[in-house]
């Protein structure tokens, strides 16, 4: 199994799963399908399906398109508002793509209908995957052949669970994120490669607010920002001088990436994961997990709007350089 990592928008990533047998491939998430499809013809493999985590704009967005370019692709998700959604999974349903076994786990919280992916080969030296959510959003396209309002907020730091950190809870109560993220990935195999938004620094600079003598965190926080300086990254396995986690390739883009990572590490530093540790608990004046979850993401919803957010002038910019505010159709 061979999972290409495609960077768009302003730090979505995209990811093109390959069955390097048969050949077939499988996306996740497809935000610009025009970028997908590059990537496709240059692997010269035949993509099949899509899997969407959640019906967000950012993550669904290219499927009508891709099925349009692409007769007989089949779309997958677990929202009936998912974008030329073909078929509707269930939690606990498995699928297999060749040698590649998937299993869908809903996990609500940043959306009702939230669906994660766990990818793993039979017999295989690679570790397995899991795929949660990407995205970032940009504006509302109203000639978009999938016109999805805009939901997930500037900045939102995840959607079920990225590096350090977690999405923002726009549907569901907090016990169900809890669940989510505890109990559904958290129990995920430790070797497991974790895959998620490009938000890894300021995830774990809040992180370290929450655990100021937690020395993961500091580690994984100066690893960070040597990757934002261009440095390679320690990844689980090297090979050849190339930072990569098995078989997962690196961005077809001069930065450097800070995904993916493993579930095993985020047991040490994401104190969304870590809500029964009492420096956690501490720093929330709560006990209860669901309790301290909930606090967690009020505090880094205010930590994030302390920073400096993306202006609607920028995000349209962002949208109009990725070919996604287009002119209607002509009849």
């Amino acid at each position: 199994m061979k999972v290409k990592v495609i960077p768009v928008l302003e730090d979505n990533y995209m990811y093109l799963v390959i069955e390097e047998r048969t050949r077939e491939a499988v996306a996740v998430d497809v935000a610009v399908p025009k970028r997908l499809l590059e990537i496709v013809g240059r692997e010269g493999v035949s993509l099949t399906t899509v899997l969407t985590t959640h019906h967000h704009w950012d993550h669904a967005r290219g499927n009508a398109e891709l099925a349009r370019l692409l007769p007989g692709l089949v779309v997958l998700g677990a929202d009936e508002r998912i974008c030329a959604l073909t078929r509707r999974l269930a939690h606990g349903e498995e699928l297999q793509f060749g040698a590649i076994h998937v299993r869908c786990l809903l996990t609500p919280g940043h959306t009702l209908g939230h669906m994660s992916y766990f990818l793993w080969e039979e017999e295989c030296p690679d570790p397995p995957a899991v795929f949660s959510g990407t995205g970032c959003p940009v504006p509302t396209c109203p000639t978009s052949p999938c016109p999805i309002p805009l939901s997930d907020p500037p900045n939102s730091p995840g959607d079920a669970l990225s590096v350090a950190g977690c999405g923002s809870r726009l549907e569901g109560t907090a016990q169900q994120m809890y669940q989510s993220l505890v109990e559904t990935l958290g129990t995920l195999p430790p070797e497991t490669v974790f895959c998620g938004h490009e938000h890894t620094l300021g995830n774990l600079e809040f992180a370290q607010k929450v655990e100021p003598y937690n020395d993961h965190v500091k580690a994984k926080l100066s690893w960070a920002k040597a990757a934002g300086d261009g440095a390679k990254l320690p990844g689980v396995a090297r090979q050849g001088g190339d930072w990569g986690l098995c078989s997962f390739q690196q961005r077809d883009e001069d930065d450097v990436p800070t995904v993916p990572a493993t579930l095993g590490e985020e047991l040490l530093y994401n104190p969304f994961l870590r809500v029964a540790e009492e420096s956690v608990r501490k720093f929330t004046g709560k006990v209860a997990p669901a309790d301290v979850l909930d606090v967690l993401c009020r505090e880094r919803a205010s930590f994030e709007r302390a920073a400096e957010p993306l202006q609607p002038q920028a995000r349209a910019l962002l949208a109009l350089q990725w070919g996604l505010l287009s002119t209607p159709r002509q009849k």
